[in-house]
């Protein structure tokens, strides 16, 4: 269990990027993720306090509850705002990219409904000047990696992608002809990560195929991820 404090993060946030721009300067991109887990006023506070670190964006600083505090961040710093990741509908993002309240969109493809729906929100999103962010994380299947990428390429309002932990050197098994990328075995066709960015390949659709003897190897395992355990001082669970 995690115990929560947003003081105490706060603090340590600002110090962090204190820290990292005194020993790599400004040539390279930053960017944080709040995850929604301080109130609005703090989300305020913490973005002014991170403004002379110069971030690509802070991410998701308020909560979908919240998204009229956009207007008050807004107001009150230059930061760029990415919002977005538990978005489900186009209720929750059509204000505040019409009002210019957020710079990048920053949803799960599945969540909103697949391609079709991320497609035409990026349509709508170029005419307000917002660029697409898409969630990627590393629990995240390949074939869902492969269709932001491809989303990516048919976006004139392109940002960024996230890519976060799917690279085959991180996923090697070892077995008796010697190491080899587990992810390659099971999902033939994955994008290439190098030096910072991704390539599609020119095979037809997302390109992506499942091998699922090689799938059956790597059972599901059912535990607890713990993130989803932290609550604050006082008991209560933290969310997201």
């Amino acid at each position: 269990m995690c115990i929560w404090d947003s003081r105490e993060y706060i603090r340590n946030t600002v110090k962090l990027f204190e820290d990292i721009r005194s020993q790599i300067g400004f040539d390279m991109n930053l960017v944080h993720d709040v995850h929604e887990r301080i109130a609005p006023v703090d989300a305020i506070k913490l973005a002014k306090a991170l403004e002379p670190y110069d971030l690509f964006f802070l991410e998701d600083p308020v909560s979908i509850e919240q998204l009229p505090w956009l207007r008050n961040l807004r107001e009150q710093t230059s930061i760029p705002i990415a919002e977005g990741e538990l978005f489900n509908n186009s209720v929750e993002w059509k204000q505040i990219i019409a009002e210019h309240l957020i710079d990048f969109i920053r949803v799960h493809l599945s969540q909103i409904g697949g391609i079709t729906p991320a497609r035409k929100l990026q349509i709508f999103a170029e005419q307000y000047g917002v660029r697409t962010a898409w969630h990627g994380p590393g629990d995240m299947s390949p074939i869902a990696h492969a269709a932001n990428i491809h989303l990516d390429l048919s976006a004139p309002n392109f940002g960024v992608q996230e890519w976060s932990g799917i690279e085959p050197p991180n996923f090697v098994i070892q077995d008796l002809k010697g190491p080899r990328g587990a992810l390659l075995e099971v999902f033939p066709g994955l994008p290439e990560f190098i030096d910072g960015y991704v390539y599609a390949n020119n095979k037809p659709g997302l390109g992506v195929d499942i091998n699922e003897k090689e799938a059956a190897k790597y059972p599901c395992e059912n535990t607890v991820v713990t993130w989803t355990q932290t609550r604050r001082r006082d008991g209560a669970l933290q969310t997201p």
